[in-house]
């Protein structure tokens, strides 16, 4: 994880520091800057004066978690690249490349998007478009990515959105929008499986890749659930550390991931809510019933009240459900920062994939909306908090061969007799989840931990609604 920016126009060294501390928490590790005029990196922040003039630039902050902790980006000989995320199948495709003749300087995961966008433009003659429309179907990882000839600069998100990756409609970019707000620039997102480019004095968007390609014709019954084991099992193992945090509150999503990684990891549970809350309990009852350590925050009025303006700054939006949705999720993500816990799976997607939400019941068809959208809406959000405690999620729903797998089932067999998740539910249960657990009911995040009782109380207090206290706070917090 880390912050990735950057951007075209003249003398731009004042303006990459500001992005540089604007963006820092993503990344403490170490920063990398490339521009037309030079190169620096270093993991002394102090030296951030000394980077290089110049008219273009790109450049990371950088949160170590797959590959040297030496090496900082940007890579960089006849294109530069920079990367936020996880390559997965790096390895795999590392080898592929070197059995074509391609070397690599790093055993950094990132360093495999750049070696084969040169394989691609360079020994199948593709344009840079094409060789990332190309590359999006070989990646399996969570990327935000911008790579540059010297000239212009390509941006990109992976086909899902897991990554958040914004753009001025002036020729910068970055990872989160108020970085482009420390330069006073507006901050338009990347929508997932997309490409936009940036030249000077001009940008263009190209679509190369839509989440719904992946649908194909439908599963029997017997097959969908094999599919759906098969991809989930993998999907979790390849994300796992050595050691491994699973963001929960007891319900079918969480409980079933913890199920899984505790089969390839040594896992800690992470819970917050509210004394009483409904999460924490079922988060206490089920961490016991799988035998995993787990780890709690029990918040109060004074606790969310504290933190507020950490989960706005975070968010970068004055909406209330999010920020309720936040409140948890940062105390969770503390909890595993102070466990040394770098890494820690969500259940995000499983509701939009299988049709968790009530409202499916009456239009089933929102939920592919909803996956289209899930990227802004809710991953983003759970990005940023995260890594205010410098704590990386990974969401093994939202595996391409989960999803394509979702895809192809039938909607019959996700919501069946007024059951929501049913097939998701019936293959927990098989893989040995307590059939309480796995056909629970489960209340939304910010109703489950009390968040949004409590955050409906505070602004009360102050004579408020809750909507009008959130504008408040975001405005304060980013003096608009």
């Amino acid at each position: 994880m880390c912050l990735i920016a950057g951007g075209v126009g003249k003398s731009l060294k004042e303006r990459i520091v500001k992005m540089i501390f604007a963006g820092k928490h993503r990344g403490e590790d170490s920063f990398g800057v490339w521009t037309d005029e030079g190169v620096l990196k270093s993991r002394n922040f102090s030296k951030v004066y000394e980077i290089p003039n110049g008219n273009i630039a790109l450049l990371q902050c950088r949160l170590a978690m797959t590959g040297s902790k030496e090496f900082t980006q940007p890579f960089y000989n006849e294109f530069v690249l920079v990367h936020n995320g996880e390559i997965y199948n790096h390895t795999q495709i590392r080898e592929y490349l070197e059995n074509k003749g391609i070397s690599f300087e790093s055993n950094v995961d990132s360093e495999v998007i750049l070696r084969l966008l040169e394989f691609l433009i360079h020994e199948k003659d593709m344009s840079y478009v094409t060789a990332v429309k190309k590359s999006m179907k070989i990646l399996n990882g969570d990327y935000a990515v911008a790579f540059s000839d010297g000239r212009e600069i390509y941006l990109f998100r992976d086909p899902i959105g897991i990554r958040p990756l914004y753009y001025s409609p002036n020729g910068f970019f970055a990872s989160e929008k108020k970085v482009l707000w420390s330069i006073d620039e507006n901050a338009i997102p990347v929508n997932p499986g997309e490409v936009v480019k940036i030249s000077k004095g001009k940008v263009e968007r190209f679509k190369v890749f839509n989440i719904l390609e992946l649908r194909d014709s439908f599963f029997p019954y017997e097959r969908a659930k094999k599919s759906l084991i098969k991809s989930l099992e993998y999907s979790v193992k390849i994300r796992v550390g050595k050691k491994t945090g699973v963001l929960f509150s007891g319900g079918l999503d969480s409980s079933l991931l913890a199920l899984l990684s505790s089969k390839y990891s040594n896992v800690t549970l992470y819970a917050a809510g509210a004394e009483g809350s409904q999460d924490l309990e079922w988060a206490r009852k089920v961490g016991d019933m799988l035998g995993l350590k787990l780890k709690e925050y029990v918040f109060d009025i004074s606790d969310v009240e504290e933190v507020i303006p950490k989960v706005v700054f975070a968010i970068e939006e004055p909406n209330p459900m999010n920020l309720a949705i936040g409140i948890p999720l940062y105390f969770a993500t503390k909890l595993a920062k102070e466990d040394n816990r770098k890494l820690l799976l969500s259940g995000q997607g499983a509701d939009e994939l299988f049709g968790g939400y009530f409202k499916y019941l009456e239009n089933p068809g929102l939920m592919e909306k909803d996956l289209i959208e899930l990227g802004e809406k809710n991953l983003a959000r759970d990005d940023k908090i995260a890594m205010l405690n410098s704590v990386e999620g990974r969401f093994p729903f939202l595996d391409l061969n989960v999803v394509r797998t979702a895809l192809r089932t039938p909607i019959g067999f996700k919501i069946k007799n007024g059951i929501r998740k049913a097939i998701l539910r019936e293959v927990a249960f098989e893989l040995g989840l307590p059939k309480e657990v796995a056909y629970r009911e489960k209340k939304a995040c910010q109703y489950g931990t009390n968040s949004q009782k409590i955050l409906q109380k505070i602004a009360k207090n102050k004579g408020m609604k809750t909507k009008e206290f959130v504008h408040r706070v975001f405005n304060e917090v980013f003096k608009h």
